[in-house]
């Protein structure tokens, strides 16, 4: 009989897993890493929205990035690239932000650090509009 009440309790259980994937996608979870290594990061230089700390702001970075950039995964690819190992003939944003800042130092991060800060990042612009990100995971 105590065999019997486990069954609908373990059913339950099993659909409320499958409820929970089918409802929260692997994205969110990266937007929140990737915010998470901002967080700890980047955040003493870079602010997420003007006014500037002693870095640009990530918002109008990323809005730069999906004007000079329309894949996601290219952008992606860049922004990662440019923190791993900064340099001038890698800057997309705005040249006179190099001017004013200098030039970043290179970011001790690993490779799946980098990845998800940088998609982090572009995901703080929408469709290259300048204005106020999400701080989540938006697809293009």
């Amino acid at each position: 009989m105590n065999h019997v009440k486990k069954l609908p309790v373990s059913g339950l259980v099993l659909c409320i897993s499958a409820f929970t994937l089918v409802t929260c996608p692997p994205s969110a979870s990266a937007a929140a890493d990737g915010k998470a290594v901002f967080d700890k990061n980047c955040s003493a230089c870079h602010s997420i929205a003007p006014p500037p700390k002693l870095a640009p702001p990530v918002i109008p970075i990323a809005a730069r990035y999906h004007q000079k950039i329309s894949s996601r995964a290219e952008g992606i690819k860049r922004i990662a690239a440019f923190v791993k190992s900064p340099a001038r003939d890698k800057v997309l944003a705005d040249p006179q932000a190099i001017e004013r800042f200098g030039m970043m130092p290179p970011v001790p991060l690993s490779d799946a650090e980098l990845n998800t800060v940088a998609a982090w990042v572009w995901d703080q612009n929408t469709a290259g509009v300048r204005g106020q990100g999400k701080g989540g995971c938006i697809k293009q």
